[in-house]
């Protein structure tokens, strides 16, 4: 039996542990070679794998799922943009909550439509407080939300919401470049985002190196993900 997700991940920050988690987007797996992916996960410093994207269009989640649970003893977190994308197969969930944007299918909606499948899984609900910052260039996440992300530069605001997030009672907070992104999330907002909240702190998106995730780690991030990066070099994690 897996020990509780979240549990975990608050253990981890109280220890000043960090996790890596790597997003795979089920759009962009390779099933012909799933067992050379799964292989290069088993090598990987991974401690979470996410799985989801801002529009998937496959029908083989519970499939990918199945097959990572098969060969990995990780958590396996499902990331979704849309209700559609939810496997009861997964350990757990983060139950996304667009604070960043005011589209109400974001904020709440997409909450509603999944609760009949949620309520019968044993899924592991996240209550995740998710802020898209801006990074230079349109991401998927602003183009399916129909929302545009917070200023980079405006870190007070920033802050702002992930307290508001953490008082409207989230369990993380989840920093967001978004998929590809040309820039990931300012150092200094991560490092102001984790002075002021008390919850654990989510980073991902443009982020390419291993020089980059430890910078962000040092920044006060108790998790970064990993997605691009590891979708275009699955021998990402063996280069110095």
């Amino acid at each position: 039996m897996m020990k509780k997700i979240y549990e975990e991940i608050l253990k981890a920050k109280a220890q000043n542990q960090k996790s890596l988690a790597i997003l795979l987007d089920p759009d962009k797996v390779d099933f012909e070679a799933i067992g050379s992916l799964i292989h290069q996960l088993k090598k990987s410093p991974a401690t979470h794998i996410f799985v989801g994207g801002s529009h998937v269009e496959t029908t083989k989640i519970d499939f990918l799922i199945q097959s990572l649970k098969e060969h990995l003893h990780i958590p396996i977190v499902l990331f979704p943009g849309s209700p559609s994308q939810i496997s009861t197969f997964a350990d757990g969930i983060l139950f996304l909550s667009l604070l960043s944007g005011r589209n109400p299918d974001y904020l709440i909606e997409h909450h509603v439509n999944a609760i009949s499948v949620l309520k019968n899984s044993t899924l592991e609900i996240i209550s995740t407080g998710y802020i898209l910052i801006e990074s230079g260039s349109e991401t998927a996440v602003e183009r399916i939300s129909k929302t545009k992300p917070l200023d980079s530069k405006n870190i007070e605001y920033v802050c702002q919401t992930a307290k508001a997030g953490e008082y409207l009672g989230n369990k993380l907070i989840y920093l967001e470049a978004g998929s590809g992104a040309k820039l990931a999330v300012p150092l200094e907002m991560i490092k102001a985002v984790s002075q002021e909240i008390s919850i654990p702190l989510i980073v991902g998106g443009g982020i390419r190196s291993q020089k980059a995730i430890q910078n962000a780690f040092d920044a006060g991030a108790d998790l970064v993900v990993i997605g691009t990066a590891f979708e275009n070099d699955s021998n990402f994690f063996n280069h110095d």
